[in-house]
């Protein structure tokens, strides 16, 4: 899809694991939960379909009954989110040593056919973007990857100098610029804490701590990607939660709302506004799906494998 759009996608573990994301964009692609069956055809453009896979639950645009997933979690608690990264995103020509895969079918072909990281990481070394638009009138998106399962996580990018795949130990993505800089951006917050600052300006000044979370006074708190990178990292590896399920899905949804984009602040182009649409949260190890949107704050849930996973047909929510 074609339209820029931000985001933020983390990670999170009590005693389940979990994984979802932040869609900020400024108009509505008819996106819905959409669960793929085991045995649904899922039909590629330069290798070999998918007849049989891993089931898949996430948001999706449905085109053509092709799921175009923006965050999915397969039925072995794999999860991966693709997310706005423009200018820096080079999708390849054909290259016959490698599997070509269009970057619309990248979630599905990974979330189909891998288990783990660890078999991710493998599946990665033999891939190779290609620049293949879904169709003349649905231009491909420019995006960077998550991909975690409970132990780690990776981000993917696919740039000019070629597929770049690095660990990620925060599980965090944003947008712009490049996940090494994200990464190295961080040292620049090494002093922020959620106490009461300690006084290293002067012994012979004395400071009043006027406030609480004066501890975290530089943290940043616009829109940007490199803070709201900042921010969710903080914000995630500060919470605290109960392990029970309501309260570790409630605490995620804290988290990524302290990111989200309220309507009016981020002007794409005249009178049109980017804002989180929804937000989601998915427990991978039990395979349930939730979400909520900008309008309705009640969390919706969907439950994987409440259904049948050995059908042939989709189930859109």
């Amino acid at each position: 899809m074609g339209e820029l759009f931000m985001c933020t996608a983390i990670t999170y573990k009590t005693n389940d694991f979990y994984f979802g994301r932040n869609l900020d964009v400024e108009r509505s692609y008819n996106e819905r939960v959409v669960i793929t069956p085991r045995k649904f055809e899922l039909k590629m453009r330069c290798v070999a379909p998918l007849k049989t896979h891993y089931a898949i639950i996430g948001m999706a645009t449905v085109i053509n009954d092709y799921p175009l997933y923006f965050d999915a979690t397969n039925e072995k608690g794999l999860s991966m989110a693709g997310l706005n990264f423009p200018e820096n995103a080079d999708y390849k020509p054909k290259d016959e040593k490698l599997n070509n895969i269009t970057p619309f079918e990248f979630i599905p072909y990974i979330l189909g056919k891998c288990e783990n990281i660890e078999e991710a990481e493998t599946e990665l070394n033999k891939i190779n973007l290609v620049n293949i638009d879904f169709s003349e009138n649905l231009p491909l998106s420019p995006l960077h990857w998550i991909i975690s399962d409970k132990n780690k996580s990776l981000t993917v990018e696919s740039v000019k100098e070629g597929l770049k795949i690095y660990k990620n130990p925060i599980g965090v993505l944003t947008n712009n610029p490049t996940f090494d800089y994200h990464l190295m951006n961080l040292n620049n917050y090494t002093s922020l804490h959620e106490g009461t600052p300690e006084n290293k300006f002067s012994d012979n000044i004395d400071f009043e701590n006027f406030s609480l979370g004066m501890g975290a006074l530089g943290l940043p708190g616009d829109f940007s990607s490199t803070s709201r990178f900042v921010k969710a990292t903080f914000v995630k590896y500060k919470s605290k939660s109960g392990s029970n399920e309501k309260e570790s899905v409630n605490q995620f949804f804290h988290i990524l709302a302290s990111v989200s984009m309220p309507k009016g602040c981020v002007l794409v182009r005249d009178n049109e506004y980017e804002y989180t649409r929804y937000s989601s949260c998915c427990n991978t190890d039990k395979g349930i799906y939730y979400y909520k949107t900008y309008d309705d704050f009640n969390i919706k849930k969907f439950e994987m494998n409440s259904l049948d996973l050995e059908s042939t047909e989709l189930f859109e929510v």
